[in-house]
């Protein structure tokens, strides 16, 4: 088994917070950060840029490093069918827009069905996966050094 480098995105604009929705059977309709899997001889940054676009149809810049998480499945199903996304490390980065053009995306998650701006005042208002970043954003965002979220064992995969 091996453990996954994820990049993900907090991409802030005029006070408002870009997040993919997705949608599955075990979570129901629910937001995550943009960004995934850091390739082979990949930087995190060239991954954050890469997968935002793939994603979001937005060039970005990532700003700094915000947090880091570290995510283990469970469930034996998940393990035995997707043993390369059981375990995943987060590498969570404040990101800027190069700017407001978006050429659409090109390879969105499975369960992602659409990207949103969602006003910072209103993150505590929806269901933001992994569940650790319900309580946190604000702070992922507001604090200049950087995180450890910590280690979460879950169930269900998610986007």
């Amino acid at each position: 088994m091996s453990i996954r480098s994820a990049a993900k995105a907090i991409i802030i604009n005029k006070g408002e917070v870009l997040l993919n929705k997705c949608f599955d059977e075990d979570n129901g309709e629910y937001y995550t950060l943009p960004g995934g899997g850091q390739h082979m001889y990949e930087t995190l940054h060239e991954a954050i840029i890469r997968e935002c676009l793939e994603e979001t149809g937005y060039n970005v810049i990532p700003k700094r490093f915000a947090a880091l998480f570290e995510e283990i499945y469970e469930n034996p199903k998940t393990r035995e069918l997707y043993p390369e996304y059981s375990h995943k490390i987060y590498h969570i980065f404040i990101c800027e827009l190069v700017d407001n053009i978006t050429k659409g995306p090109t390879e969105i998650d499975d369960m992602q069905v659409s990207s949103e701006w969602i006003n910072i005042q209103n993150l505590d208002s929806i269901q933001l996966l992994p569940d650790i970043l319900n309580e946190n954003i604000s702070t992922i965002i507001e604090r200049q050094i950087p995180i450890f979220l910590g280690s979460e064992h879950i169930q269900h995969n998610h986007g």
